[in-house]
């Protein structure tokens, strides 16, 4: 099983990350082993005791008050996301001490595949670009100017239509991204936001192992803990038809889907990169296949199954 991290490795590494200067504290006369904040640094930023904070990261202090957490959250800078998160890993700690067999079930998760309905609303949002994915970033569905824009998934075998994987391990990607190193960041950040540190997921242990041991770019993210949570942002892209291209993405959950969300893309009115899309979408529109991508000749959206990772592709 591949290292998820608990609420010591997160802790860690979040006080790690801040500069004692910046937050006030006064010069050590100790040489620091290690960047960040001590232990006792944290303790005395959050007004609770070294011990108190010490077996807090270890998990070893029953139930936190929201006083706490609200305590050691500001003293380690964390924002929203990571704030819901450090409560996530401190229920699942104390479920650990209360049952080791609940807190950790295996995923019972069957099969699934996009919901018809949902499929036609992304081909229907065709000439706007638009990706149906699930939270561990799998594409189920995407119309015809979406798979222009980024890669042609339904190409792809089935096990192999995930964007991370996408992103990680073939290198059109980097091409497609001029700002790979950010996109390939926050997706990185957002698989480690949809863990859920109270159960198994199992197939997304299975695709965490497989980039961290095939990918030294993925396993240098997933090290730094970051979270992301999908909101809406700019993005650039590149095509070997239009040149580079910026555009605005949405990101609009699915109610009664537990993380399904659809991404869309649109360019500023009367700007180079809308004309620049109206050119990609007129080239599409009027062309059986894909430009520079391949392999797809189909004339709407593909509906992609969602499927355990032991699943094989047709």
């Amino acid at each position: 099983m591949p290292d998820f991290g608990g609420l010591r490795e997160f802790l860690t590494s979040r006080r790690r990350a801040i500069d004692p200067r910046e937050a006030g504290l006064p010069v050590s006369t100790v040489p620091r082993r290690r960047p960040g904040l001590r232990r006792e640094e944290v303790a005395v930023l959050a007004g609770v005791s070294v011990d108190y904070y010490t077996r807090l990261e270890q998990g070893r202090v029953g139930k936190v008050s929201d006083a706490v957490i609200d305590a050691v959250s500001k003293a380690l800078n964390l924002d929203g996301t990571e704030r819901d998160h450090l409560h996530r890993l401190l229920d699942s700690a104390g479920a650990t001490r209360r049952s080791t067999a609940t807190a950790t079930p295996h995923s019972t998760r069957l099969r699934r595949i996009a919901r018809p309905a949902l499929a036609e609303l992304v081909r229907l949002m065709d000439p706007v670009p638009a990706i149906l994915q699930g939270p561990r970033m799998e594409v189920l569905a995407i119309n015809r100017i979406g798979a222009a824009l980024t890669a042609d998934f339904d190409a792809m075998p089935v096990k192999e239509r995930n964007i991370a994987r996408w992103l990680f391990l073939d290198p059109s990607a980097r091409r497609v991204y001029p700002d790979w190193e950010s996109v390939a960041a926050g997706t990185v950040a957002a698989l480690r936001r949809s863990w859920n540190p109270g159960s198994r997921d199992t197939m997304l242990e299975e695709l965490v192992g497989e980039l961290t041991v095939k990918s030294p770019d993925f396993s240098r993210f997933w090290s730094e803990y970051r979270l992301f949570e999908h909101g809406y942002g700019r993005k650039r892209f590149h095509h070997d038809l239009v040149g580079d291209l910026t555009l605005n993405y949405e990101t609009l959950s699915v109610a009664g889907d537990d993380g399904l969300f659809i991404s869309t893309y649109a360019a500023d009115p009367a700007s180079p990169s809308a004309e620049k899309l109206d050119l990609l979408i007129s080239w599409v529109a009027g062309h059986d296949g894909l430009p520079s991508r391949g392999g797809y000749d189909r004339s709407s959206t593909t509906i992609l199954p969602r499927v355990r990772p032991d699943s094989t592709s047709s």
